[in-house]
């Protein structure tokens, strides 16, 4: 079980041989991950359309480009707000905020990153977000579908920095996280978007 819990919070980086073209050099915040399944949302996937145009309540909120992210293929009608609120890197069950408590409508997933709740006044949190971005849709796995998956080579799982979330060149986060590792995983980096090319 420890396994299964261990990639919230983590980054899935596709690998070139990952074939889906819906996670074609996705990067994917796991935002949950356990027995039930798997579910995280794409990272560097922006669109054209303003967050103003869809949840203008929190237009003000969202960091530069300021557009809805695509999340993943899964109900794309749907939103999901990650956020990261500075100075929330505690362990899990300790108390962070204005009065030793969580900021209102703010669920950690992991150290400083967080799930917000989009029905809650956006002012509850304004103070407390230091970057949020909107996601249209994530990604879902079944249960045990995302551990053959990455036994099958599909993603890399490493690390997932509070920088990630608000990256303000996520069309780079690919080769940007890849770059950062200490490991083979840097070279991967390098790939051609287009190898035939090479």
């Amino acid at each position: 079980m420890t396994e299964v819990s261990s990639l919230t919070g983590r980054l899935l980086v596709a690998t070139p041989a990952l074939a889906d073209p819906n996670f074609d050099r996705a990067v994917v915040l796991v935002i949950d991950h356990d027995e039930a399944g798997s579910l995280g949302v794409v990272l560097n996937r922006p669109t054209a359309v303003g967050v103003d145009r869809i949840l203008a309540p929190w237009a003000d909120l969202a960091g530069a480009p300021g557009v809805v992210f695509r999340g993943g293929p899964v109900a794309q009608d749907s939103a999901l707000g990650v956020a990261v609120v500075p100075g929330a890197c505690r362990p899990p069950g300790s108390r962070t905020g204005a009065g030793g408590a969580e900021p209102v409508g703010w669920r950690r997933v992991h150290g400083s990153i967080g799930l917000v709740d989009l029905d809650a006044p956006p002012e509850l949190l304004a103070a407390a977000l230091g970057s949020l971005r909107i996601f249209a849709g994530y990604a879902g796995w079944g249960p045990g579908q995302l551990e053959e998956e990455l036994g099958e080579g599909a993603w890399y799982a490493v690390d997932s920095e509070p920088g990630d979330v608000s990256s303000p060149e996520p069309e780079g986060l690919w080769r940007a996280v890849l770059r950062r590792q200490r490991s083979g995983l840097a070279m991967i980096a390098t790939y051609p978007d287009d190898p035939s090319l090479n």
